[in-house]
C-alpha cells in the first residue's frame, strides 16, 4: 500500500483536497501529498513513539485512556496485535492517535509538505515573498470547509470530519472492526 497515494483517500475528500491544493497553487504556494491513507502499522509506529511501556500498556496522559490493557478489555484485538507487532518505537512525539483513531486510516486526513524550487520545506516560520506555504494551507483548507489542525501545531494535516478523532462517531469496538476489514490483508 502506497500511503502517499491521494487515490487511496475517499473521492469526496480527495477532489476537496485537490480544491484546497489548487487554491495554494493561484496564491503561489505549492503543496505535495506526504501522508494520505496511513496504514494502522504505520499509526501505531508514530504512536509508541516518545511512550514508555507503562504507557502503551496502560494508557497515560499523552495517550489518553487507550493503552493496550484497555484495548484488551474492550476486545480491540486487532487494534493490539498492530500496536504490538510495530515493537517498540523511538523518536519525538508525533501523535496522540492510536491506530483507528486517526481520520488517516479512514481516508479523510492528509498530511502536505510545501515544495519549493523542488525542495521539501518543513518549517512553519520560513517565509519565501513574505508567505509561509503551510499558513496558506492551513487557510485555504479552512476557507473551502476542511479542518486545519494548525491550532495544535500540526500545519501539514487537513482532514473532512470537524470532529477530532473518529472516537467522537464510532466505539472502539467499531473503530477495530473496520479497521480488521479494511487492512487486515494490506501490508504497510
Amino acid at each position: 500500500m502506497n500511503e502517499r497515494d491521494p487515490a487511496l483517500l475517499d473521492a469526496g475528500f480527495r477532489a476537496a483536497v485537490d480544491d484546497v491544493r489548487a487554491a495554494c497553487a493561484k496564491r503561489g504556494v505549492a503543496m505535495r501529498p506526504f501522508f494520505c491513507l496511513r496504514h494502522p502499522a504505520t499509526q501505531a509506529k508514530l504512536w509508541r513513539q516518545s511512550r514508555s511501556r507503562e504507557e502503551i500498556e496502560n494508557g497515560g496522559t499523552r495517550s489518553t485512556r487507550h493503552g493496550l490493557k484497555h484495548l484488551r478489555a474492550a476486545k480491540c484485538h486487532y487494534l493490539v496485535s498492530v500496536i504490538e507487532s510495530v515493537g517498540p518505537q523511538s523518536g519525538p512525539w508525533a501523535t496522540n492517535a492510536f491506530p483507528g483513531n486517526s481520520w488517516h486510516q479512514w481516508g479523510f486526513a492528509e498530511d502536505d509538505f510545501w515544495l519549493v524550487n523542488g525542495s521539501a520545506i518543513w518549517s512553519i516560520r520560513k517565509k519565501i515573498n513574505g508567505v509561509n506555504g503551510y499558513k496558506v494551507w492551513a487557510e485555504e483548507a479552512t476557507r473551502l470547509g476542511l479542518r486545519s489542525l494548525s491550532s495544535i501545531g500540526d500545519w501539514p494535516h487537513i482532514q473532512h470530519p470537524r470532529e477530532s478523532s473518529p472516537m467522537k462517531r464510532h466505539t472502539l469496538t467499531e473503530i477495530n472492526a473496520a479497521m480488521q476489514e479494511r487492512f487486515a490483508q494490506e501490508a504497510a
